[in-house]
């Protein structure tokens, strides 16, 4: 039985997104086969767990179902809209979960009928890469080692040596065997899926060396994704058939690669805009004036602070935030303004600061000439 996935994240049951996320990273860091001090096989099968359970209680619907029905509400049984009682239409999948007595008590509508005898289309795999804030700004290309299945090349995923097979024994080359149960309503048929043949009707009539079998193997592809330039933390990158092999010559399934993003010391993201702070001095929220500022791809602009800023105002700079997926457009970049406050000052400094602080706030002379203060 697979651990639970709240356990194998060490979060409770009523944590949030959040905590779920930041558990998830954390154990990712971990345990990722690339970083990992753990043996390999031990890394990439606690990877494959974790992230297993990360996808399932990160989207609200699987985790309802999960949290309903554990593992069987995930494990496809109950279809992608979820099981209604007015939905009959993935009979498979209920059957499985609620056995072959249903199929007695409406009448046989519940029972297996529809058998997967022709290609199927391999399972989609997940891989997770952690990326800069400033490669996301700009794009990367990545290159990343995937383990998966591809098919055999020495029996071209017959699982037969040399590709011979036979008529299956266990079936008659039907691809589908018939069983009979004694239920407490009555003696019940069901058909199945031929263990033997995978329900293509044939089998080997000698298992290939190469898979034992199998029909297919286990491989390390090197592959090369793109990542789009503005692309943001979680975004999912999908690279067709590069997952595990198909069945029966269908096609191979895809490969998503999740973005994660490192955290910047300088900007905070949020969707398309970055924050960021500046230093500056009193005189200058004062009177006004321009500090030189940072952007995210290393460029140094002039801030324009107007006269009479407040301490922690936020100024605005349009168009240095993040790019748009696909779009020439960028977001904006919002500066947070502070001051600096020096621990020591000089004796000139002092006196200055103390016939600024007794004129602070007083009214000009009758004569409208302002008092001398900086001599």
């Amino acid at each position: 039985m697979p651990r639970d996935y709240y356990e194998v994240l060490g979060v409770e049951k009523t944590a949030t997104p959040d905590e779920i996320k930041s558990a998830y990273r954390k154990l990712a860091r971990q345990y990722h086969p690339d970083v990992s001090k753990e043996p390999k096989e031990v890394a990439e099968e606690k990877f494959k767990e974790i992230s297993e359970a990360y996808e399932v209680l990160m989207d609200s619907e699987k985790r309802k179902m999960y949290d309903q029905y554990g593992h069987a509400g995930v494990n496809g049984q109950f279809g992608q809209g979820g099981f209604s009682w007015g939905d009959f239409t993935h009979q498979d999948d209920i059957n499985d979960i609620f056995g072959d007595i249903f199929g007695s008590i409406f009448g046989g509508g519940f029972g297996r009928q529809q058998q997967r005898t022709g290609p199927r289309s391999g399972d989609s795999l997940r891989y997770d890469i952690e990326i800069s804030l400033e490669d996301a700004f700009k794009g990367k290309e990545v290159e990343i080692t995937v383990p998966h299945t591809v098919n055999c090349t020495e029996c071209n995923g017959t699982g037969a040596k040399g590709g011979v097979t036979e008529t299956c024994k266990q079936c008659g080359g039907r691809g589908q065997i018939q069983s009979i149960k004694r239920t407490p309503f009555g003696q019940m048929s069901s058909i199945s899926e031929c263990p033997n043949c995978n329900g293509t009707g044939q089998s080997a009539r000698e298992k290939c060396p190469s898979c034992r079998g199998q029909g297919r193997i286990s491989k390390k592809s090197k592959i090369s994704v793109k990542v789009p330039a503005g692309i943001d933390d979680d975004q999912r990158i999908r690279v067709p058939g590069a997952g595990d092999s198909g069945y029966l010559g269908g096609r191979p399934g895809d490969l998503f690669v999740v973005v994660h993003l490192k955290e910047n010391a300088m900007f905070q993201r949020d969707g398309s805009n970055l924050w960021t702070g500046v230093t500056t001095t009193y005189p200058k929220l004062v009177l006004g004036g321009e500090v030189q500022i940072n952007t995210i791809n290393g460029e140094a602009v002039m801030l324009k602070i107007p006269a009479g800023t407040q301490v922690n105002s936020v100024l605005r700079m349009s168009g240095l935030g993040m790019p748009k997926i696909n779009s020439t457009m960028r977001g904006d970049m919002f500066v947070r303004v502070r001051i600096d406050v020096p621990k020591k000052v000089s004796e000139m400094e002092k006196e200055l600061l103390k016939k600024l602080d007794d004129t602070a706030g007083t009214s000009e002379k009758k004569t409208g000439r302002k008092k001398k203060i900086f001599g």
